[in-house]
Formats: structure tokens, sequence, C-alpha cells
């Protein structure tokens, strides 16, 4: 069963891990800008 592994070589596994960070920042950002959206909003509602 330990054959069936792929294994990757230093520059594939860098790769892969900068490409899991950038997705990872892009969620964060992604979070981010929408909490400060339904912030703005709900301030916005409130004082109409």
């Amino acid at each position: 069963m330990d054959d069936d592994r792929v294994t990757l070589t230093p520059a594939q596994a860098k790769a892969r891990r900068r490409r899991s960070i950038a997705i990872g920042l892009f969620l964060v950002a992604l979070v981010v800008i929408f909490y400060f959206v339904s912030l703005a909003k709900m301030t916005s509602g409130w004082s109409s």
C-alpha cells in the first residue's frame, strides 16, 4: 500500500506549499471583506 503514494520533488512540494498559502490568504481576505461589507450594511440600516 505504501508504494501507491506519489513522491514529490522538493520543487513540487515548495510549489504546493506556496499554492496552499496563497489559497489560505485568499480565503482569509474574502472572510474579512464579507465581514466588513455586512458590518457596513448593518450600520447603514440602523441609521436610516
